[in-house]
């Protein structure tokens, strides 16, 4: 039932920037916190970004800080990430994630790809 769809990955140059958007569907989105993490290939998957669920408190991993800005439209039921300065280390999967239940689960998208190099 609780859905999260990734899009807007691709191919940039470093210096680049890219949006990533994540359409949430199957449960109460403006109740809810929501995260973008990302994985890089041969590496584990780790949080980069963190919104409230009214939109008005957001918080970064240190090395995107500066760099990334997430969003949310709760009438749109949409969480984006807008990545500029994009460095070569910034390529990989990247996933939007939702916590929620009394058992706390995590539920995840199917991930969109994002490469940066030259």
């Amino acid at each position: 039932q609780v859905q999260l769809v990734e899009s807007g990955g691709g191919l940039v140059q470093p210096g680049g920037s890219l949006r990533l958007s994540c359409a949430a569907s199957g449960f109460r989105f403006s109740d809810y916190a929501m995260n973008w993490y990302r994985q890089a290939p041969g590496k584990g998957r780790v949080w980069v970004a963190r919104i409230s669920s009214a939109g008005d408190s957001t918080t970064y991993e240190g090395s995107v800080q500066g760099r990334f800005t997430i969003s949310r439209d709760n009438a749109k039921s949409t969480v984006d990430l807008q990545m500029d300065s994009l460095k070569p280390e910034d390529t990989a999967q990247y996933f939007c994630n939702v916590r929620m239940g009394w058992s706390q689960v995590d539920y995840w998208g199917q991930g969109t790809e994002v490469s940066v190099s030259s």
